[in-house]
């Protein structure tokens, strides 16, 4: 079963961490379980960014990560979508007014979806997901 029938590959998936509590970090792992089962639709993790569709970025940027970030970013083939996953990421969340930060995930990078929640559920996730392949989808054609 395929989840879009205009989106003809799998939806490869990596996830970068850029100082966050390891809460949505959690929520991630628990909807790659088989109780959501996003590889049905060809949704999986990988381990590099040179073979991803697809940024998901947990946590507010602190200083270290935040040239990482960039780097991780410009591996990433075109076309590309980011997913900013949990309120930290957005906006600082508890964290935002902390010395180490460089603020949210947008101000280093440019962020297509936004996923808001402390932690968010996986099926917010998910639901995320599926509208990354749709942005994907229209990117693709512009091509």
């Amino acid at each position: 079963m395929r989840l879009s029938p205009s989106f003809n590959r799998s939806l490869w998936v990596f996830h970068f961490n850029s100082g966050s509590c390891n809460g949505c970090d959690i929520e991630i792992v628990a909807a790659l379980t088989p109780r959501y089962d996003p590889e049905r639709f060809g949704i999986k993790l990988v381990g590099s960014p040179r073979h991803a569709d697809v940024l998901l970025v947990t946590g507010p940027v602190v200083h270290d990560m935040a040239d990482r970030l960039r780097r991780v970013y410009a591996q990433m083939p075109n076309p590309k979508v980011v997913m900013c996953i949990g309120s930290c990421g957005q906006s600082g969340g508890v964290f935002y007014d902390s010395y180490n930060l460089d603020g949210p995930v947008g101000d280093v990078i440019p962020v297509d979806i936004y996923v808001p929640g402390c932690a968010p559920r996986p099926e917010a996730i998910i639901d995320g997901v599926v509208k990354a392949i749709v942005l994907l989808e229209s990117l693709e054609e512009k091509q």
